[in-house]
């Protein structure tokens, strides 16, 4: 089994007197995480899944002594699903409040129904993780560097999530599966989703544009929706996981881009089981934007694994000169080039005028590995 490498971090987070949360999409293994948690913990256990109905009552409105009753003598405690609980935040207060020696820990597929429920009980008493599908740097404990390399355009049409990896003579049914059963299955439940059609035909619109610019206004259009509902449902597939932005990075210089955005998905195989696209990159016409966004997704995923918040952006001038990909983080300004093809880069000149302390990092097939793993 592969160690999830943002287990370490939980585990140095654990019995220090808060609750700890555990978000991600559907399939990316949060039960597997908290049942391996559970596997190296010392401490008495029991895992609660409010998939369970009965479960469920038992976490709702109950006294902190029913609680005590619920949990007996266990030290851990393991909430899988919380957001299906209405009240899971007042319960998971109520057992850090009076249970100080007690751990809690709840994962969580939709941010947006477990974060608004946890947010103001927890508020000072919680920390959060997110888990995402597996990255190259956790592929290494099965495959040695080398293979890992060679796995590269694989992972790049079929994506990371678990079970594409672990079974990859089933890999193509899998992927349409998750795409098609769970992809969209907690954001539909959010009361705020009316137009199901709607929302797919905007993750359709989005898939088709990754690595350019999108327009709010142009997606309105495509879609047949306002503006208005674009960003809300962008917003609301960002917090379930399946997208995140970029915005674009400006010291407000006239010549260059304001308020743009671009849009990736957080799994590339998902992207292309969208867009109904399994081909090898051989033989597409979206390799240059699949890539930009594979590299920018397992950046990502190091990132949040290294517990590492920087600001990221991209820089496109009106003149159309670009850095595909920017960080900053602690003052610190760093761009790359992130490239299928080009062995060469030229820094566009007005980038280099403006931001002259800035180094830009071409990001190639070549060098990647290093750029998402170290």
């Amino acid at each position: 089994m592969i160690r999830r490498t943002i287990q370490d971090a939980i585990e140095r987070s654990l019995f220090k007197g808060k609750a700890i949360i555990i978000y991600g999409a559907r399939q990316v293994g949060k039960t597997t995480l908290i049942r391996a948690l559970q596997q190296d913990a010392a401490a008495r256990s029991i895992y609660l899944s409010c998939d369970e109905p009965d479960v469920r009552r038992a976490l709702s409105g109950k006294t902190s002594t029913e609680l005590k009753m619920l949990i007996g003598g266990s030290k851990l405690v393991l909430i899988d699903e919380a957001q299906r609980v209405a009240a899971i935040g007042l319960t998971m207060k109520l057992l850090t409040d009076t249970a100080p020696d007690v751990q809690v820990i709840a994962t969580g597929s939709s941010a947006f129904e477990l974060s608004s429920r946890i947010e103001e009980p927890l508020t000072g008493r919680k920390r959060e993780f997110r888990l995402y599908p597996f990255s190259l740097t956790e592929l290494g404990q099965m495959y040695s560097p080398v293979e890992v390399g060679r796995l590269v355009e694989r992972c790049l049409i079929y994506g990371l999530y678990p079970e594409v990896i672990n079974a990859p003579e089933t890999a193509a049914a899998a992927l349409r599966e998750i795409a098609r059963s769970y992809l969209y299955k907690d954001v539909l439940a959010f009361q705020q989703i009316r137009n199901a059609e709607a929302l797919e035909r905007l993750v359709q619109s989005v898939a088709l544009q990754i690595g350019s610019e999108v327009s709010y206004n142009e997606l309105a259009q495509q879609v047949g929706v306002d503006k208005k509902t674009i960003a809300s449902y962008l917003r609301i597939l960002e917090q379930a996981f399946i997208i995140f932005r970029l915005g674009s990075f400006s010291r407000n210089l006239r010549n260059e881009l304001k308020r743009s955005r671009k849009i990736y998905f957080l799994d590339t195989g998902i992207r292309n089981a969208v867009v109904n696209n399994l081909n090898p990159p051989e033989l597409r016409g979206d390799v240059g934007g699949l890539w930009e966004n594979f590299v920018i997704a397992e950046r990502m995923k190091r990132n949040h694994n290294r517990q590492l918040f920087p600001s990221t952006y991209f820089w496109r001038s009106h003149q159309r000169r670009e850095i595909d990909y920017l960080e900053e983080l602690n003052g610190e300004l760093r761009g790359y080039a992130i490239k299928w093809r080009e062995q060469r880069m030229k820094v566009p000149a007005a980038f280099s005028a403006a931001y002259p302390d800035c180094p830009v990092t071409l990001i190639n097939r070549e060098n990647m590995a290093g750029f998402v793993t170290d």
